[in-house]
């Protein structure tokens, strides 16, 4: 006999990753109305340790990779799964996992089926890519009845090229999905001292940051070619670049910017990006595509201004000119011109930093997009 008699929910996500990233805010406050479910290619002990009390795990082989047999392997299992435990209510994140649990949800007969989109893949594809993968996204638009999107410029896009339709869509609060940590993303003084005499930077260099995964989508190769430019007139300037290199793009990234790569500093993945947000001076986001651009955010808590690409998503995480400064996609001048702007500046740097970090702690606190996903659920019971 069931005694909890709360609602069910049910996220559904590929890694445990997602939930740790995302999604702990909003978990503890649902929480108190729901019961919690997750699903993903993890175990409990994959969840961070402050939420694992508020949650089950439903393990189910969820990869982020296209595998037929895989996929329709967890399709069935993730089904079966449902028609067991009769959710309330299935909540899937990234397109994938999207797919896979919309289809099942929908067969199992689940009432509210809610997608999050986050970004699109395919808006840098051609052709018979692009075609396939926003065919994906429409299937799992038609197969909700609630849609979710973290920014409101990328609503509007997807609203354009009939992805969503304009009833059943919508943005939580002024976007992203779990806002900023501004605890845990906050200026720091012994973090700058410390990771500067690591890597050997001057305190009065003017340090550029990016942070995020090394691939070309992300523009990359563009911030090497402007920062190259940049190095020539300003000998102050630094280069620091954190993240994974997935598509080994460091040695390109070297030659790219050839005499002044020993300005340039390669770190790897870390657990603690603040304390490198704290050592820069300035953030880069030079993407062709993105969601929110949440990093743009955790930056800005820190109290470091943007330079981003005038693509949707970021054009919701940086305020022109009041927080930060907007480049052409892929346009190396327009970045140069942005980086050059705050190379020599301490005034503005130091101004846009701070209505940088006010508008992060007023506009996109974890705490208050927490309270906007309970409001939000509590209105689909």
């Amino acid at each position: 006999m069931r005694t909890d008699m709360r609602p069910t929910l049910c996220f559904v996500v590929s890694a445990p990753m997602t939930i740790n990233a995302f999604l702990q805010e909003p978990i503890k406050l649902l929480a108190k109305d729901f019961k919690i479910f997750v699903v993903c290619n993890g175990a409990i002990q994959d969840i961070a340790q402050p939420i694992r009390q508020y949650l089950t795990v439903l393990p189910v082989g969820i990869m982020r990779k296209i595998s037929l047999r895989g996929d329709l392997v967890a399709l069935w299992n993730l089904f079966w799964i449902l028609r067991r435990y009769k959710f309330d209510v299935v909540h899937s994140v990234t397109p994938k996992a999207g797919l896979l649990a919309m289809l099942s949800s929908y067969l199992a007969g689940t009432r509210t089926r809610v997608h999050t989109f986050t970004g699109q893949v395919w808006v840098t594809r051609v052709g018979v890519a692009r075609f396939l993968l926003k065919s994906m996204d429409k299937v799992i638009a038609s197969l909700t009845t609630h849609i979710l999107v973290d920014s409101p410029s990328q609503l509007q896009f997807l609203q354009t090229e009939k992805v969503v339709l304009q009833g059943k869509s919508g943005v939580l609060s002024k976007g992203s999905i779990s806002g900023v940590d501004t605890a845990r993303f906050c200026p720091n003084i012994g973090a700058r001292s410390e990771i500067r005499s690591e890597l050997k930077i001057p305190e009065s260099a003017r340090v550029f940051l990016f942070l995020g995964r090394l691939n070309r989508d992300k523009g990359v190769m563009d911030l090497a070619a402007a920062f190259k430019r940049v190095a020539r007139e300003y000998p102050q300037v630094r280069l620091l670049v954190v993240g994974p290199d997935e598509e080994n793009l460091m040695p390109a990234m070297l030659e790219m910017i050839g005499v002044h790569s020993d300005r340039v500093y390669f770190v790897g993945h870390t657990e603690k990006p603040e304390d490198y947000m704290a050592a820069a001076d300035v953030f880069c986001l030079p993407s062709y595509r993105e969601g929110f651009g949440n990093v743009i955010i955790e930056a800005a808590a820190v109290g470091l201004p943007a330079i981003g690409s005038r693509i949707y998503g970021i054009v919701d995480a940086i305020a022109e000119g009041e927080t930060g400064l907007l480049h052409e996609v892929g346009d190396v001048g327009d970045m140069e011109r942005c980086m050059s702007k705050l190379a020599s500046s301490n005034e503005q740097v130091a101004t846009l930093g701070r209505q940088a970090r006010e508008r992060a702690m007023s506009d996109f606190s974890s705490q208050a997009m927490a309270i906007a996903w309970s409001k939000y659920y509590c209105g689909l019971k």
